[in-house]
Parts: structure tokens; C-alpha cells; sequence
């Protein structure tokens, strides 16, 4: 089977992590194909906030827990590295660029056997006083709107399975 294929048809979502961190070369090469996503017009609307900051990391998970409603929730679930994804809202493909450097981000990751997993909220945790602020202490301007958080990590969980995929997904037309 061709690798690009594969590495797709495996990959999981992984709600379990150890707490051993990423090598940086590693990280960096994610990070690198997460920027050679397609984007519309190449206008590079994305940006990836490099998140391995344990303090800046919970802050983030306790914001996106306080979205959903949760207290004492973790729901980055114990991942090292939390890679924001924000994408400027001036560009009119703005979240389908954001969206595929997402999908970059986690292959990534999964052909270098670390665990990913998209988690929302992204967009309401930014729109917050507290976001804002946070992306202002980093130095980011603009209309930036938040697109997804790819977690990061090796998985503390056996190899999961996929599900089946649902009938008529196809549709030939010849």
C-alpha cells in the first residue's frame, strides 16, 4: 500500500496521552508540513501557535473546559503540545485553509507514531476577553479567528481500531 495512503487510512483520534514529550526536531517537522498546506490563492491565511508551554497549555484547557461547561475536565486529555491553528478571517477561504493545515498537522504526526486529536472550541476560546488577551501578549494582531486545536502526544492507548465506514459514502458517476 502506498505510505501517504496508509499513514491516512491508521491514524486515530487519541483522547489518552503519556506525558513524555516530543522531541523538538520532531515537533518542527510536524509543525513545517502543517505549513505547506494548500490554502486559496496561496495567501497562507493560517497561523500555528506552538504551544509545549505546560503553564500556557492549561491555561488553554482550562478555557476551552470553562466553553463546554466543565470543571477539573481536561480536554487537550493529558497531550504535551497543543498546536492552535487560527486563520485570518480577511481571506474569503480562510476556514478551509485552517482546516487543512489541521488535517496536515495530525498525518503528520501519526507518520512519526505521535497521537493527534482535533479539538474544538478553538474559535469561541479566542473570541473571548482572556483569548484575545493571550494572542496580544504573543504579539498577534489582525482578525484572526480560531480554527482548531491539534493535540499532541504518544499515545497511552492500544491501537485503535477504525469504524466502519457508513453505506452509500460513494457515489460514482460515470
Amino acid at each position: 500500500m502506498n505510505a501517504v495512503i496508509g499513514n491516512i487510512l491508521t491514524r486515530r483520534s487519541v483522547k489518552k496521552y503519556k506525558k513524555d514529550l516530543i522531541p523538538k526536531e520532531i515537533l518542527e517537522e510536524i509543525i513545517k508540513a502543517g505549513t505547506y498546506a494548500p490554502s486559496g490563492m496561496n495567501r497562507q491565511s493560517p497561523i500555528i501557535l506552538a504551544v509545549t508551554n505546560s503553564e500556557l497549555r492549561d491555561q488553554l484547557s482550562k478555557l476551552n473546559a470553562s466553553i463546554m461547561g466543565k470543571e477539573n475536565f481536561d480536554p487537550f486529555y493529558g497531550a504535551p503540545v497543543v498546536l492552535v491553528v487560527l486563520a485570518n478571517k480577511q481571506c474569503p477561504t480562510y476556514l478551509y485553509d485552517g482546516s487543512v493545515v489541521m488535517e496536515n498537522l495530525m498525518l503528520a504526526a501519526h507518520s512519526f507514531q505521535i497521537g493527534s486529536c482535533w479539538v474544538h472550541r478553538a474559535k469561541e476560546m479566542f473570541e473571548t476577553e482572556e483569548g484575545k488577551k493571550i494572542l496580544k501578549s504573543l504579539g498577534i494582531e489582525g482578525e484572526y479567528e480560531g480554527i482548531g486545536n491539534c493535540i499532541l502526544g504518544y499515545s497511552d492507548l492500544p491501537d485503535l481500531k477504525p469504524s466502519p465506514r457508513k453505506e452509500n459514502y460513494i457515489y460514482y458517476i460515470d
